[in-house]
């Protein structure tokens, strides 16, 4: 784990209000590393700040399509891939974007109701290239809904014949079909039982294991962060409180949150 893919350095991001004055401010003076192959969990309170995070990283931060709820970097900078985010073109965004997978926390809910289950997977390959192999494409989508552990007799279903938690695991497939170097995650098992969490994660750390994939995983499930976590930044208001390897991160903090957080790294409580 020697090269940075992600580079924060005093990142700050706010939303946009209709009162240009009053922009409030969700992501205060953050700095941080995230190295090649490395699994960076991300955790905190409601509010604190961990899915405008997961938005930037995965570079929607100033994307005007998002209208004015969108999350824009107003002090420090962002590199990925050593491209500068903080006023990068439309098109250096598109190209670093075939680098970085985003799955948001309504990914599931955003999946189109008039397209098959395969049709929403591929629809990332054919947004970008339209003249892309049906053939090729159709294969990547029923090795993505295997790995996700979905029947391949799904792929002609709609997403209004799935459960949440099977629309959940589509996201995830559609989020990963150009093949990110970069993944970033934002609840990525959220609706999803524990039998089928189990799946998901495996997959997650089978991509550790047989490539350099490198991933930023936000969860309010700190079992999963215990599973997938390399190291684990927690984040409150806005801000860092604790940023460590997992088997450290609370050992000198009085924080309910992270009293929690030792708690399940011991063993003492279930997830």
């Amino acid at each position: 784990m020697d090269d940075v893919v992600l580079r924060a350095d005093d990142l700050s991001v706010r939303y946009r209000s209709r009162d240009i004055w009053s922009r409030h401010i969700a992501l205060a003076g953050l700095n941080l590393e995230v190295f090649e192959g490395e699994f960076l969990g991300v955790v905190g309170e409601t509010g604190a700040g961990k899915s405008t995070l997961a938005a930037t990283f995965g570079l929607q931060a100033d994307l005007k399509t998002l209208g004015s709820r969108r999350p824009e970097i107003c002090g420090g900078s962002l590199e990925i891939f050593g491209e500068q985010i903080r006023g990068i073109g439309f098109r250096a965004r598109s190209l670093l974007g075939l680098k970085v997978g985003y799955l948001s926390q309504d990914a599931a809910l955003r999946l189109d109701s008039r397209l098959t289950v395969a049709e929403n997977v591929a629809e990332p390959i054919f947004s970008r290239d339209r003249k892309f192999s049906q053939r090729e494409a159709g294969m990547a989508v029923a090795t993505l809904i295997d790995l996700v552990r979905l029947p391949l007799s799904f792929m002609e279903k709609f997403p209004y014949e799935l459960s949440s938690g099977q629309r959940q695991r589509v996201a995830i497939a559609r989020s990963l079909i150009l093949e990110p170097s970069l993944y970033v995650a934002d609840e990525p098992t959220r609706g999803v039982d524990i039998s089928v969490r189990s799946g998901i994660l495996e997959m997650l750390g089978d991509l550790k294991s047989e490539r350099s994939f490198t991933a930023v995983i936000v969860s309010s499930d700190l079992q999963v962060i215990a599973d997938l976590a390399d190291r684990v930044l927690v984040l409150q208001e806005g801000r860092t409180i604790g940023l460590d390897p997992f088997n450290g991160v609370s050992e000198d903090a009085n924080q309910p949150f992270l009293k929690a957080l030792d708690d399940v790294r011991l063993g003492k409580v279930d997830a």
